[in-house]
């Protein structure tokens, strides 16, 4: 039987403990920043192993019709990536431009509190169904109803449902979450919009592949020059980080006590993006790892500890180009495209481990497209029936 990961409750242990601490006494930013990053990036990746989990067939025990598929990045994704991303985020300086601060961040305030309600929600839910009675997280409460409509089916799927169905745990959850936001959306205190981009990163990084190393690499090469465009080429990213009023970083105290003009604390941020993206990559990294080591995929269990050699390699790197970025940030006082320093970092420690390893071939062809393996499987399986 494999060995637990010891690194994973401390992880969790660290979060916590780093997110606690800080309310009361000042941890030197840079500190703060690396240990809560590193820590969240190894809690979210090991909770992605779950991706390799084989869910259960119709008729098999625990086959769930209402589970949500596996998410996969495709090529034409990571490729269109990068405009996407460039088109939002220049509308949004333009909206901060011509509307005003106040009124772009009223609009956007809904779709953040429902988003941050249910990545906070998919959270606490784990927990709250180790803590509540068996009768809470087992009986189901709510409808699902198909819905028909004469919209097109680019605008909206033909089978649309609305509704949900969920235990009582999972409303206690809801109930939890929801007040946790609205106390954030009150307050706009910096440790509660820490607890929702925690939440983000933890939700984000658990439920995407990237479905194969060259989908990942083209996605970071791309992001590798928007980000670098967008923050040296203009002021558009610095601008749209500093107004937009939403749990879209994280943020860390520079001191305890508040600016006696503005009646704020100091603070420096890291964007999501910085988080997660990368976070892809080294979940993709850990489950190659996983496969390598012949890790089972009927009963995932994330704790169980194996050799890591890409992801272990890949997350030292990111640790050093994380703070490459800061270093070159304080250095020069002004603010740094995170990606120009961790894309290298993550890309060329991986393939320097494959070529280490003579593992090249075996990396490149590693792949979690089910749909495009079971077509190949296929085509495969009539051209023998031809040649027979």
């Amino acid at each position: 039987m494999p060995s637990t990961d010891p690194l994973i409750p401390l992880s969790y242990a660290a979060i916590g403990l780093v997110w606690t601490a800080s309310q009361f006494i000042l941890i030197p930013y840079v500190v703060h920043l690396l240990v809560l990053v590193m820590a969240i990036l190894y809690v979210a990746c090991h909770l992605s192993l779950e991706l390799r989990e084989e869910a259960p067939q119709p008729g098999q025990e625990g086959y769930d019709p209402d589970a949500p598929p596996i998410e996969t990045l495709k090529k034409e994704d990571a490729m269109q990536f990068p405009i996407l991303g460039s088109m939002s985020l220049f509308g949004l300086y333009l909206a901060f431009k011509f509307l005003g601060q106040d009124l772009v961040n009223l609009l956007i305030g809904g779709y953040f509190a429902a988003v941050g309600c249910g990545a906070l929600t998919l959270t606490i839910s784990p927990l709250m169904d180790k803590v509540c009675p068996k009768s809470m997280t087992t009986n189901k409460i709510g409808f699902k109803k198909q819905i028909s409509h004469p919209l097109p089916e680019w605008i909206l799927p033909k089978d649309l449902e609305l509704g949900a169905i969920f235990s009582t745990a999972d409303f206690l959850s809801f109930i939890t979450a929801a007040a946790i936001v609205a106390l954030y959306f009150q307050k706009k205190y910096w440790a509660l919009n820490n607890v929702l981009g925690i939440c983000f990163c933890l939700q984000g990084i658990e439920r995407l592949s990237l479905g194969t190393y060259k989908i990942g690499a083209i996605l970071l090469v791309g992001l590798f020059f928007y980000d670098i465009f967008w923050v040296f080429g203009t002021d558009v990213m610095v601008t749209v980080a500093k107004n937009l009023d939403g749990p879209i970083k994280l943020l860390f105290p520079r001191t305890l006590t508040p600016n006696e003009e503005t009646g704020k604390i100091e603070l420096s941020l890291l964007g999501l993006g910085d988080i997660v993206i990368p976070g892809f990559f080294l979940a993709l990294l850990l489950r190659f790892d996983a496969s390598n080591a012949k890790m089972p995929v009927d009963k995932v269990n994330i704790f169980h500890n194996f050799p890591k050699p890409y992801f272990y390699s890949a997350m030292i790197a990111y640790f050093l180009g994380l703070a490459t970025t800061l270093f070159v940030m304080i250095q020069f006082k002004a603010a740094q495209p995170a990606l120009l320093y961790l894309v290298p970092a993550c890309l060329g420690s991986s393939f320097l481990c494959a070529v280490v390893r003579g593992e090249v071939t075996e990396l490149l062809a590693y792949s979690e497209e089910e749909e495009e393996e079971e077509e190949k499987k296929d085509d495969k399986e009539t051209s023998d029936k031809k040649k027979d």
